[in-house]
Order: C-alpha cells, then sequence, then structure tokens
C-alpha cells in the first residue's frame, strides 16, 4: 500500500557512500550532502554531552539525583511491557508500538527506522515507513553499521515536516547535534539503549558458534537474567549462560573501538529510552522530557508499568570486568573460568549478582571504565575531548583517575 506521496508503507531510498572515517560507525551524516558536519556532530570527535542535555532535556544530568549520573536526565523510570506482545518485535514490542502510534495519529509524517535487509535478516537497512502497518515490517534486532541519518534528506525532499526517529545513540547524539539545522515542526526521538555493536558478517561468525544450524537462526536477545535467549524458525528456543557464552574464540577486535569507547549507553538525548537492562524481564523504560511523556501517553491502557526494582550489588562485577578488559587491552588472553564452575556461577548470578538498577548500573560503568581502558592504550590524544566529566565520576570507585591532559578542556594530551 502507497501513501499520498506515492511512497509505499516501508521506503529504502538509495544511498550514497560513506566517507572514510577514523571512530566512525556510519550513522549516516557523512553520506549526507553536508558531510563536514561530522566534525561537530559526532559523539567520537568532541562531544558537548552537558550542552545538549541542557538544549534537550531542559538541564544537563545532575549528579545528585537519583541515577542521573549513570543514566543522564530523565523525569520517571518505569519497568513495563505490553499487555499484547506485538509478534516477532523484541522484548513485547513497546519502541515499534510507539512508533506506530504516532503514524496511526498523524502525529508524524514517518518514521526513520530500521528494517532488516530483504537478502539477510540480520542486516539493518534504514527505511521511511510512511504507514501505520508498515511497523510490522521492522519489528526485532538488527546487528551492523546503518546509515539512518541519511534518509533525513530524501524525507525533507519528500516534504515531510514532522518525524520520528527510532535510534541508538551515536545516531541519535548526531541527529540532536544538527536537529535545529532540520527545518522540522516535529520531532519525536524513541531511543534504544547499544548493547554493542560488530558487523553483520562479523555476527554471523558469532551465530556460527552458537548453533550447529545458526541459518535459522531468528531472534537473539542478551537478558537481564544473565542469559542469552535464541529463537529457531521451528519454534525452539535456547538460553545460554553468559558464562558460557565463546567470547574468547572471538578476534579482539570483533567488537569495534566506537562501542568500546562509546560513553551514552542509555541514549540520554532521546525523548524516551526503551531498553531492557533495568527492566528485570520486561522492559526498562526511561521518560525523559515532556515529549517522552507524550510517547508514553499514547500506548494507553495497552502497556502494563511498574516501578524498577534493584537488587544484589554491582562492585565485585565492574572490578572482575576492568581486570579482564585491561587484560585484553594489553594483548593477554582474557582468564577463562573452568568448565566445572562455570555451572556454578552461572547459576548463582541471576540470584546473587546485580540485577534490575543495580544491573543497569553495573553495565554503565563496565562501559565507563572499557572506555578509559581502551582510549588510552589505542588513542590516548583524544580523552580530553571524548570522555565527559561525568564518566571520570562513574570510574573514579575502580582506581581509574584522569591523568595529566585527560580531562574535558585540558590543552595538552597524553602522547
Amino acid at each position: 500500500m502507497a501513501d499520498a506521496r506515492g511512497l509505499p508503507a516501508v521506503w529504502a531510498p538509495s544511498l550514497g557512500p560513506a566517507a572514510s572515517r577514523g571512530l566512525c560507525t556510519d550513522c549516516g551524516i557523512s553520506r549526507t550532502a553536508e558531510p563536514n558536519r561530522c566534525g561537530t556532530a559526532c559523539q567520537f570527535i568532541k562531544p558537548d554531552y552537558p550542552a545538549l542535555e541542557a538544549r534537550v532535556q531542559g538541564r544537563p544530568r545532575d549528579p545528585a539525583a537519583g541515577d542521573e549520573l549513570f543514566f543522564g536526565p530523565f523525569r520517571q523510570m518505569l519497568r513495563a511491557s505490553l499487555k499484547s506482545p506485538l509478534p516477532d518485535a523484541q522484548w513485547t514490542g513497546i519502541a515499534t508500538r510507539i512508533a506506530q502510534r504516532l503514524l496511526e495519529t498523524g502525529a508524524v509524517d514517518a518514521v526513520l527506522t530500521m528494517a532488516p535487509d530483504p537478502h539477510d535478516r540480520w542486516r539493518p537497512q534504514p527505511v521511511l515507513v510512511t504507514k501505520p502497518e508498515g511497523m510490522a515490517q521492522v519489528r526485532g534486532m538488527r546487528m551492523g553499521y546503518a546509515p539512518l541519518l541519511a534518509l533525513l534528506e530524501p524525507a525533507r525532499e519528500m516534504g515531510f515536516k514532522r518525524l520520528a526517529v527510532i535510534g541508538i545513540p551515536c545516531q541519535v547524539y548526531a541527529l540532536r547535534a544538527i536537529e535545529q539545522e532540520l527545518g522540522l515542526e516535529r520531532l519525536y526521538v524513541i531511543g534504544t539503549p547499544c548493547s554493542d555493536n560488530t558487523t553483520t558478517e562479523r555476527f554471523h561468525d558469532f551465530l556460527a558458534l552458537l548453533a550447529e544450524d545458526p541459518d535459522t537462526i531468528i531472534y537473539l536477545e542478551f537478558r537481564a537474567d544473565y542469559h542469552v535467549e535464541l529463537r529457531f524458525t521451528s519454534g525452539q528456543v535456547k538460553e545460554i549462560p553468559f558464562l558460557k557464552l565463546p567470547i574468547s574464540l572471538l578476534p579482539p577486535d570483533f567488537f569495534p573501538l566506537t562501542c568500546r569507547t562509546c560513553v551514552d549507553y542509555t541514549n540520554v538525548l532521546s525523548d524516551i529510552t526503551v531498553g531492557y537492562m533495568g527492566g528485570q524481564g520486561e522492559q526498562w523504560l526511561l521518560v525523559r522530557n515532556e515529549r517522552g511523556a507524550e510517547l508514553l501517553e499514547l500506548l494507553g491502557d495497552e502497556v502494563k508499568l511498574a516501578a524498577p526494582g534493584s537488587a544484589g550489588k554491582r562492585h565485585s562485577a565492574v572490578k572482575g570486568f576492568l581486570a579482564n578488559v585491561e587484560r585484553a587491552a594489553g594483548g593477554l588472553p582474557l582468564r577463562r573460568m573452568p568448565d566445572w564452575l562455570r555451572g556454578i556461577v552461572g547459576w548463582l548470578m541471576p540470584r546473587i549478582g546485580p540485577r534490575g538498577l543495580e544491573f543497569a548500573r553495573a553495565r554503565v560503568e563496565m562501559k565507563a571504565v572499557e572506555t578509559i581502558v581502551h582510549l588510552r592504550r589505542e588513542h590516548p590524544r583524544r580523552l580530553h575531548n571524548m570522555v565527559p566529566a561525568h564518566v571520570w565520576s562513574l570510574v573514579a570507585g575502580y582506581g581509574l583517575a584522569p591523568a595529566s591532559g585527560e580531562q574535558p578542556g585540558d590543552r595538552n594530551s597524553n602522547t
């Protein structure tokens, strides 16, 4: 079905080539008519989170206000699930349903998001969705680089003035950095936390380590109960404890340096963040501003809401993660737990390890220590530009402190 402009419900316009840049996740800006905007829009060059948080959310994060040090500014934090989960959606499909409601109510002309490539269900393909029924084609998780923001220009050429964007943090940062240049009447940003990315080809290698028939895997999710869930075309469901994942068999650069040095795990510049880390088996919502509250209200009584829980202690888990990252960054192999112990620890972790919000705090701190360790080794001159002040606060309890030249605003950096 096509809309009044003659577009199909889901449209994938052709895109130009990406510019060759270091520390790039191909958000799409380099494929536009103004690729030089990368210099001010990229979160891996010289991000200014306090300024953008103040503009988008009305104020920068307040480290003394609850969990804002970890998760950025928010008005409300919730555990949530759709009462009637959408088929083929990741979790219950809250992000998909919000975008669908925006189209149903006429609040937006189109939604910029990802669909599966026609030839590979795991490869992301940026699309413009112009009809509510088109959202059914974009459900689920993709893995790989995807130039989502390159679609801003086709959208403008079609006369779209009211847009919604579903994006990961590196895409959303760049979007917010150029937002005032877009001339939009309305923009809604539905953000998802990023749980690390890799190329689609590398992801297929990972799937091949998880199952004898990787081509039949249709769903993968890293759950907050320390298990990876796989679903197959046969209907079979397989759960693998984190400790039994074949991480040691992956190449050192399986996750690119961009993902190992990302300081925005929770998508702080979105209107609403829809994730899993603090959900304890359900989804986790951070309503960040008035538009985020408007998006949640679109779901009405379709969604079940509750306060998030928190249990366990994160310090030892983060400390152990830091030790492994330091070994890996130094070229040493990861410490491998004896097989006989893996089952015992795998059983204990969901019961005594950090859960709920404590799990989410742990993951944010892990990303912070990972960023510091890898930048110090591979790009020490970038530390003072790429690492915001709040990240140093997150790692302070683990023996990491900024050296001379490493803090924001320092003119001299390490060599």
